[in-house]
């Protein structure tokens, strides 16, 4: 039997990156996956892809920071399935510049949807979780949230915050059966880092103990494991997968 046959899994941010991997590797372990993004070709692609590999999934156009949408979504996963038994906070995104050049927008925009969206989906979940006595959410921090980064005081300010606000939750649904953590990846060979100037992917390797990227697939490996049946006296705790960048 798969890990996570006849469980209902949402994956935010899930049309491309470490969350379409996630949302993959969920459906491949028999999940039913949810994804949620607001690129809606992109996210059919996935759904499809998944589907054609003989998984099942359904794609959710919505904003993760809109907390109607995030309870509208959350609806209508139980209403179709019954249930709702995994939640992953992945969807986040990045506008970098050092703070005295930071514009207002870009911090507000980044913590709209880095922290406000696990906020709005972990609410929208967390009550038919507690009423089955069963569930899993796992924020997708950074290395950064621990650690800190120039030029990133917003993005590294959400991820601390996706930290803090897992190990709040986790107190007050532990008694519940649910449970909360975090995976904090580092360095993750996906789009978005590929675009960066070769001299910066240098120096981030030299920071890097094991001297090499880390994979989408590692960051969803270490999700699954806290999704899992081995995981489930775990809760508020923050696995690092950052090939010992930060330590």
């Amino acid at each position: 039997m798969k890990r996570f046959e006849g469980r209902v899994s949402i994956v935010t941010g899930a049309s491309q990156g470490i969350g379409e991997t996630i949302a993959r590797e969920l459906a491949a372990e028999g999940a039913a996956v949810v994804l949620v993004d607001v690129l809606e070709d992109k996210l059919e692609r996935v759904a499809r892809s998944i589907a054609e590999e003989g998984g099942r999934a359904e794609g959710h156009v919505a904003d993760v920071s809109d907390t109607a949408a995030a309870q509208k979504v959350a609806e209508a996963v139980v209403a179709a399935h019954g249930r709702i038994d995994h939640l992953v906070n992945n969807a986040g995104i990045t506008r970098d510049a050092l703070l005295m050049r930071m514009k207002e927008e870009d911090w507000d925009a980044v913590l709209r949807v880095n922290l406000k969206g696990i906020f709005s989906f972990s609410k929208a979940v967390v009550r038919p979780m507690i009423g089955a006595k069963y569930g899993r959410i796992v924020n997708i921090a950074s290395v950064v949230g621990l650690m800190g980064n120039a030029g990133q005081a917003n993005y590294a300010a959400s991820k601390a915050g996706a930290v803090a606000f897992a190990r709040s939750l986790a107190r007050e649904v532990a008694a519940r059966g649910v449970t909360v953590n975090c995976v904090a990846p580092g360095y993750i060979q996906t789009a978005m880092t590929e675009n960066l100037p070769e001299d910066v992917k240098k120096a981030f390797l030299d920071f890097i103990p094991m001297k090499k990227f880390g994979l989408p697939k590692d960051v969803a490996s270490a999700v699954k494991f806290l999704l899992s049946e081995d995981a489930s006296y775990i809760t508020g705790q923050v696995i690092s997968v950052n090939g010992g960048m930060y330590m």
